[in-house]
């Protein structure tokens, strides 16, 4: 297998993330006024089709230099499906029962599958629950970084007795809470351009715009977020000692999986 090859994949997840925190971004350079659910109304299916495709195509590299076989693609289905059902219980606080899960399985299993079970368990949910519009792709890329994240720290906390690579697990969805809400804000903040004092101006440099905005996110969100961050913590020690040594062990049946030839 050539370098090229196995450097491929990577590139497509470099990719996703670089599409993403572009069509974040890119409106704070592109100022322009409207009501927040009118937010990227005319560029989100095009953003959710790329980011769609960009999925396909690493999982289709993937199963191409035998990294994922079917096995793997059949379980990134069950779990996404799994994630995608969860949303719908109600839990206190507004807790969500995605989260838990894709923090669990990236862990277990690596960063790339997390990031490819984020966006599979929020296209999932949407689909549930009817939450399609244009928050779907920001929802989906906000999912599939906290898999990614998850899957660079279960490098880690794997090393960790079981009861401290709880610990870590559930400090890092409690924390993960509030950067998700933090994040997904912004797919209709800079849209909202006006001078009040939780408004977006685009007068405003870096410093000023970093104020303004933890003033909106602290009277909007914060309290929402903390009583959700409590409940994945809560959520992720209740199951993840079960439910991440059996996850462990599948992700072991699957390796090593043999590469298919070029």
């Amino acid at each position: 297998m050539t370098l090229v090859q196995r450097i491929r994949p990577s590139l497509v997840y470099a990719l996703v993330v670089v599409v993403g925190a572009g069509a974040f971004l890119y409106p704070f350079w592109i100022p322009h006024r409207t009501v927040a659910l009118e937010a990227h109304a005319g560029d989100a299916p095009l953003l959710a089709a790329v980011v769609g495709a960009l999925a396909l195509v690493a999982v289709a590299l993937e199963v191409r230099r035998g990294t994922m076989n079917g096995a793997t693609v059949a379980l990134l289905g069950v779990l996404g499906a799994s994630a995608g059902l969860l949303r719908l219980l109600d839990l206190p606080g507004g807790g969500s029962g995605i989260f838990f899960l894709v923090v669990l399985a990236g862990a277990a299993f690596g960063a790339r599958f997390g990031l490819l079970l984020g966006l599979v368990g929020m296209a999932t949910s949407a689909v549930v629950t009817g939450g399609i519009g244009p928050w779907l792709p920001f929802q989906m890329l906000a999912l599939a970084w906290m898999g990614a994240t998850a899957g660079w720290l279960g490098l880690l906390s794997r090393r960790l007795a079981p009861p401290l690579e709880l610990g870590a697990l559930a400090a890092f969805g409690w924390a993960w809470a509030f950067v998700y809400g933090a994040i997904l804000n912004l797919w209709f903040w800079p849209f909202s351009v006006g001078d009040g004092p939780l408004s977006w101006s685009p007068a405003l440099d870096f410093g000023g715009t970093l104020e303004r905005y933890w003033h909106f996110y602290a009277v909007t969100s914060l309290g929402w977020d903390a009583a959700g961050a409590l409940t994945n913590a809560v959520l992720i020690v209740l199951t993840g000692r079960s439910l991440l040594p059996a996850l462990r062990r599948y992700a072991a049946r699957l390796e090593p999986v043999v590469e298919l030839a070029g």
